[in-house]
């Protein structure tokens, strides 16, 4: 196998009634508990026995009696056994002259201690309410409760035109971001700052009659840095940043999108000056009329409505609109026209250089051993994007992290790239002899063809530790950063792709699956070769077919072929000629080299990786000259 180069959050919309149904529960279960606690208490609260005046008269002139409470009418009176009871007293009479009537023993009655309460009329009525009140208030905050989320729902139905942007405010020092922290694409950057400087002191360019773009879009592959680029011109312009993806205007409801659109740009212009970051606007921003939703579609209604609002500012409204995507070929015409998105901003893969200062700003918080050296590091990762070193970066804290270490060191890094690059190792994959033998041969040959053939990249690694998908890899790295690719780096690249194929068969004299990888790919560059860049001396300089890029639904369906079925079976030809001519380039390679093929092979059968310096060596013994990887320009 060859490899060369390589979320406000909202909550679900039945929340409401999970949650009046958590109330229902709730409301239950405390009604259950205070009704099993009103039942104890009540049978612990049982009232005493009552006595009448005659046994208590009794009972004092008999000793028994060691205290009487008067409560209004009642008596609670203690014996000296510690027991209880109530009784009652004449309502017009005094306790003393009631007892004395009865023939109580005065010596006797002044052994007993008298204590009269007068009890309060809050008390009174307190405790002769509350045991009807307290179900009567829990029932009335249950409704209570049920109402108040019955009305969340309700509102929650109307709120679903507002717009669900993230804003961050200049003085978020936490999320602040600036063109310090954004290595590389030096173009873009300078083409920014007159968006900051506009921010800043917009009189300077009113007064001279300027018309600072209302839209800016930043195009580029994947993990390029579009959106840490926006939030950096935000934090250099020190403004309020409002961030919301173009899949989050399109509801299953109709004019909600629109509707949300209106709503965004209204919080904008209150907040001005103030950017707004449409990510992923592709999402909403397609060609129109090419969908299966025809005129009304939920999406075209969005976009519609965008186009009307871009159209809608004034000079002075000091609102910038910036918009990210990798798929630029799809958007809408009108979405591009000047006075919309009139300004575009290309972020390529970074080169060399950058990839270099990407490194570091990621670098900055982990501990780096002394050996490392980021331009080898650099060098090692063409075609990594801005994204793909942050993980890079990350994936080595992991692997020292993993082992206990404190620092990340140069081998640290190296691993983490082929992790990056082509999945984890696996260890628990291992060979038998005969396939070991195999992915030997097959990963051999293409290095022996890398090697030989002038216009091929030279290689840096062969292995047979499995990794992601493959038994084993072959990596080559270009000598020097390209631009531009020759038809003869192609051929050589096609044969460099079969050595694998040819190896198997000049040596097994048989064909294995493990070359399914490597046709599949030098097909595509055998088709591009034909169909896009012209390079097939019978076509001609000829692109046949759509352009990459813009077969999406809509214009698959509706599109047709530019190219007949005639020409279609002369495209046919030419890509199994180039295939085949690579092959036999390839075997010849091989037989040439046999020596050179077996005792390679047969290393790295024993030693399972071999690395640059030590297959250089190995090639000079047998005599083919290695290719310089040479450093590149630190300028």
């Amino acid at each position: 196998m060859v490899k060369t180069k390589m979320p406000k959050i909202q909550g679900p919309k039945n929340e409401p009634v999970k949650s009046f149904s958590k109330h229902i529960f709730t409301a239950l279960l405390v009604l259950m508990i205070l009704s099993g606690l009103y039942s104890a208490l009540s049978e612990e609260m049982k009232k005493p026995e009552e006595i009448s005046l005659s046994q208590l008269v009794s009972e004092i002139n008999a000793g028994n009696v060691s205290e009487i409470k008067v409560e209004g009418e009642k008596l609670k009176i203690k014996f000296a056994d510690g027991s209880v009871k109530d009784s009652k007293k004449e309502a017009e009479a005094a306790l003393t002259q009631t007892l004395s009537n009865y023939g109580v023993s005065k010596d006797e009655l002044g052994k007993v201690s008298l204590i009269v309460e007068n009890p309060s009329g809050f008390m009174f009525w307190f405790g002769a309410i509350f045991p009807f009140l307290l179900p009567l208030l829990i029932i009335l905050w249950f409704f209570w409760m049920a109402a108040k989320q019955m009305k969340s729902s309700s509102l929650q139905a109307f709120s679903f035109g507002k717009s669900r942007a993230r804003v961050t405010g200049p003085e978020d020092q936490k999320e602040k971001i600036t063109f310090k922290d954004v290595a590389g694409v030096r173009e873009a950057k300078e083409e920014l700052m007159e968006i900051v400087d506009f921010l800043k002191n917009p009189k300077k360019f009113l007064d001279i009659g300027a018309r600072i773009p209302k839209g800016v879009l930043l195009m580029g592959a994947p993990g390029t840095g579009k959106t840490l680029l926006a939030r950096a011109v935000a934090g250099e312009a020190e403004v309020p940043f409002f961030h919301i993806s173009g899949s989050e205007f399109v509801e299953m409801f109709v004019g909600v999108g629109a509707s949300r659109v209106r709503d965004l740009f209204k919080m904008a212009k209150k907040a001005a000056p103030a950017i707004i970051f449409v990510d992923e606007i592709d999402a909403v921003g397609r060609h129109r009329g090419v969908g299966m939703g025809g005129g009304h579609d939920e999406r075209e209604q969005t976009l519609n409505q965008i186009l009307v609002e871009l159209d809608g500012f004034e000079p002075n409204e000091k609102v910038i609109v910036m918009a990210a995507t990798n798929r630029p070929d799809v958007l809408d015409p009108a979405l591009l026209r000047p006075g919309r998105f009139d300004r575009r901003v290309v972020l390529d893969l970074p080169d060399v250089n950058d990839r270099e200062q990407i490194i570091k700003i990621h670098a900055k918080k982990k501990p780096i051993a002394a050996d490392v050296d980021f331009r080898v590091i650099a060098e090692r990762t063409p075609g990594f994007s801005g994204a793909d070193l942050q993980n890079l970066m990350n994936e080595a804290a992991i692997l020292v992290a993993r082992k206990g270490r404190k620092e990340i060191n140069q081998d640290d890094l190296i691993v983490s790239i082929e992790k990056v690059m082509l999945g984890p190792e696996r260890k628990s994959h291992l060979l038998s002899v005969d396939e070991k033998k195999i992915a030997s041969y097959h990963e051999i040959g293409h290095a022996l063809v890398a090697s030989v053939l002038p216009n091929a990249d030279p290689v840096q690694k062969v292995s047979v530790v499995s990794r992601g998908k493959a038994a084993g890899y072959t990596l080559k790295l270009p000598a020097e950063e390209r631009h531009l690719y020759s038809k003869k780096h192609f051929l050589d690249e096609l044969a460099v792709s079969l050595g694998g194929y040819a190896a198997e068969k000049i040596i097994f004299d048989d064909i294995t699956t493990g070359a399914s990888d490597d046709l599949y790919r030098a097909s595509d560059v055998a088709r591009a070769l034909v169909t896009k860049y012209g390079m097939s001396d019978k076509i001609g300089p000829v692109a046949f077919g759509a352009k990459e890029g813009v077969m999406f639904l809509g214009r698959e369906m509706g599109g047709e072929k530019n190219y007949s079925e005639d020409v279609a079976k002369e495209i046919d030809g030419e890509i199994k000629r180039f295939m085949n001519e690579a092959l036999d380039r390839a075997k010849e390679v091989l037989e040439k080299n046999r020596k050179a093929l077996d005792a390679i092979t047969s290393r790295l059968i024993e030693k399972e990786t071999i690395e640059r310096e030590e297959f250089d060596k190995l090639l000079l013994e047998h005599g083919i000259k290695p290719k310089k990887a040479e450093r590149h320009a630190g300028v």
